[in-house]
């Protein structure tokens, strides 16, 4: 008998098969209509002009209660967000920004820094009480940055596709510096950022022609 080799190290767990259950009826889900389509994606834009009116609290709760339903790895949920909408808040974020970002993100009613916790996996016994993975993260650095960073930038995306299905329009960027940005909002914590998302109302009239994207046949392909 051969030694079984040992897992890299940054392969991920692999949670307990959850236990079998009977067959069920094949039922068709429902769809998006076309105007569901059109609003998170095929009309979507991003904005970089904003209209001078505010983002309700609600809504960005609501917002955040939509994403965090997305899948993440044995529900690890790294992702933290901070909403920068005071004067003050914005003051120290335009310290970091480069230059050509810094007149759009200032305009923008809100500006959400997508972070991740690097100590995501404290709270996992919460998150996937169906066995104990912690250590799995805790004692693999290597496994618990490349988990968390993977995951969070995957929370972000939820992010921008919620705040559409809650009426807001969103501009991810990056452009800033991460190093002096955790300086300034993080200190202290374990937390780390990963993009910046402005979001608001935008001003139709001030998008440019949308840029092209690829076909199918030149992104995709079947094995």
């Amino acid at each position: 008998m051969t030694d079984q080799a040992p897992a890299p190290a940054t392969a991920e767990p692999v949670p307990p098969a959850p236990p079998p259950v009977a067959a069920t009826p094949v039922v068709e889900r429902p769809v998006l209509d076309g105007a569901g389509m059109d609003l998170l994606f095929r009309e979507a834009r991003t904005h970089y002009a904003w209209q001078d009116r505010p983002v309700p609290e609600a809504t960005l709760e609501a917002m955040y209660n939509l994403l965090r339903m997305g899948p993440t790895s044995a529900n690890c949920s790294p992702a933290r967000f901070v909403f920068i909408r005071t004067s003050e808040g914005k003051a120290r974020l335009k310290q970091v920004l480069s230059p050509g970002n810094v007149e759009k993100t200032m305009k923008a009613p809100v500006v959400c820094i997508v972070a991740h916790d690097q100590a995501f996996y404290d709270k996992l016994g919460f998150l996937f009480p169906g066995a104990e993975l912690r250590g799995w993260y805790a004692d693999n650095p290597a496994l618990a940055d490349a988990t968390a960073l993977r995951n969070g930038t995957l929370q972000g995306g939820y992010l921008i596709m919620a705040a559409r299905a809650v009426g807001l329009d969103a501009a991810p960027m990056s452009g800033f510096d991460n190093y002096q940005l955790d300086n300034l909002f993080f200190a202290g914590t374990r937390w780390k950022s990963n993009f910046l998302v402005a979001l608001g109302y935008g001003e139709a009239a001030a998008l440019p022609p949308r840029n092209p994207r690829l076909s199918f046949d030149e992104a995709c392909r079947f094995e």
